[in-house]
């Protein structure tokens, strides 16, 4: 009885030390991601060599993104996407709930990726503050992998809001953001 303990202890201990010891990467998932964006406007009262605390540049919106998602292979994920969208120049709030799609353009995939993102959901109308309607959005950027596995994501997005009285309104609008995805 003491032997077979002892050999079970010594196969336990071995290959745990023999599975520790390789380095799988993990290509495929479940993910969360938290993104910042904004919307840079020019500032029309700007003058400039003025001593007047204007800037030629201002922040126009302001979007906060949380999305949980499916990586499927090293370039393609598909994710569920709950955003916060100020846009204060217009007064308009929005909490846009929509499907991401994102697929890396590089083959090999090392250290970053360039890709392409596109997105197609409903602007929810969760109180009398919130305008209904529906959204699309597309995307380019840039992915830098850290050596966890876990990532920074910057770029573009332009997105295309239409809400108000069947629809007829509408806000486009080209952002700037960044992310940080946990894999």
């Amino acid at each position: 009885m003491k032997l077979t303990k002892i050999l079970i202890l010594c196969l336990f201990f071995t290959s745990h030390y023999f599975y520790s010891q390789t380095d799988i990467q993990k290509t495929s998932g479940i993910f969360y991601k938290f993104s910042l964006a904004t919307t840079l406007g020019i500032n029309e009262e700007y003058v400039a060599f003025d001593d007047s605390d204007e800037t030629l540049i201002n922040p126009s919106a302001l979007f906060v993104n949380n999305t949980i998602g499916f990586q499927f292979d090293k370039r393609t994920l598909l994710g569920l996407n709950f955003e916060y969208n100020w846009h204060s120049q217009q007064g308009l709030h929005f909490f846009p709930a929509y499907l991401s799609f994102q697929y890396s353009l590089n083959k090999n995939i090392e250290n970053s990726a360039f890709f392409a993102r596109f997105g197609y959901g409903t602007l929810l109308g969760i109180s009398n503050d919130f305008e209904k309607g529906n959204m699309y959005k597309f995307g380019l950027g840039g992915q830098f992998f850290s050596e966890n596995g876990n990532s920074f994501l910057i770029g573009l997005d332009f997105s295309r809001k239409r809400f108000g009285y069947k629809t007829l309104e509408g806000l486009s609008s080209v952002s700037i953001f960044l992310e940080f995805m946990v894999f």
